[in-house]
């Protein structure tokens, strides 16, 4: 009798324990086949030699990663990364939460502004590059008439490996603006008006107001911004390759470009894999940043 209780408590416990793995099953296979999986091997071919067309794949262990790490073009293609994303992910943070400061002050009108400024966001990449590229045509582009008209030397903004990033820049902020105004207009709007009023009474300044209030209170929305702004710089390729197919002299190469070039114009897919593998990494490791940081400084209402 005690022996059938003890077999019955055993199994409540089983099921008990198995019922948070059947509840998370309908996610989590989504999440093993179309993530987990694919980078497992992505991982595999990382350690192969493999020209995507022979049916063999050779193993070479880490010879790829020994490569990848004395070859300058990854050292490059790293520090186009890194500059790439600070000149994204800062300026779109700033002058979206800049306008959505502008915009929550209820001008006439703003409500067309605002559509006029997250438009970008909705335009296919592709198209907003094209239009960029005729823009940035050195003989009759708008920018360098414009520039011609100031009285200023014009610049080849796609041509010159000094101004090639800046170019792609440009483009990649004028995007993604107003997306990040969106969310800063959502956030203000959400501050407490009675903390603000209290902080008023207590003799605070506007700036004091805005960087002791409401500054914290849009923390969240500003490391969630922060995130999804380094992926998508991490992730930027459409502009890339519309505009400069990494040129010139490899000035706006990033390491997804180089991912895609090793993979599918070198055809060297182990190569290939490292890449994605080291910037899958740098991902895990900016995210881990984040987390830590946002402990810090994120606050929730």
């Amino acid at each position: 009798m005690e022996w059938g209780i003890r077999t019955k408590m055993t199994r409540s416990k089983v099921i008990n324990g198995l019922k948070p793995v059947l509840f998370t099953l309908p996610a989590m296979i989504p999440f093993i086949l179309f993530w987990l999986a694919p980078l497992l091997y992505v991982l595999y071919l990382s350690l192969t030699e493999w020209d995507f067309m022979s049916p063999d794949k050779t193993f070479v262990g880490l010879q790829n990663y020994a490569d990848l790490f004395s070859n300058p073009a990854f050292y490059k293609a790293l520090r186009v990364t890194v500059l790439f994303c600070a000149g994204s992910v800062l300026p779109v943070i700033s002058i979206g939460l800049g306008l959505a400061l502008l915009m929550n002050r209820k001008l006439g009108g703003s409500a067309l502004y605002q559509a006029l400024l997250f438009s970008p966001w909705v335009t296919p990449t592709v198209a907003v590059s094209i239009v960029w590229s005729w823009i940035y045509e050195p003989d009759v582009g708008l920018a360098n008439t414009v520039l011609n008209f100031l009285g200023l030397e014009p610049i080849g903004w796609l041509q010159d490996p000094k101004w090639a990033l800046t170019g792609v820049l440009l483009v990649t902020i004028w995007k993604s603006v107003g997306w990040a105004m969106i969310f800063y207009l959502v956030a203000l709007r959400n501050v407490p008006s009675d903390l603000l009023e209290a902080g008023e009474l207590d003799g605070a300044s506007a700036l004091q107001k805005f960087f002791r209030i409401t500054l914290p209170l849009i923390s969240p929305t500003t490391l969630f911004l922060f995130v999804v702004q380094i992926i998508q710089a991490l992730q930027a390729y459409d502009q890339i390759n519309v505009l400069t197919q990494g040129g010139p002299s490899g000035s706006t190469r990033t390491l997804l470009y180089l991912y895609y070039q090793s993979a599918f114009e070198s055809f060297q897919i182990g190569e290939a894999s490292t890449v994605a593998v080291v910037l899958v990494f740098i991902c895990m490791l900016l995210s881990v940043f984040s987390l830590g940081v946002s402990k810090r400084t994120t606050h929730y209402q």
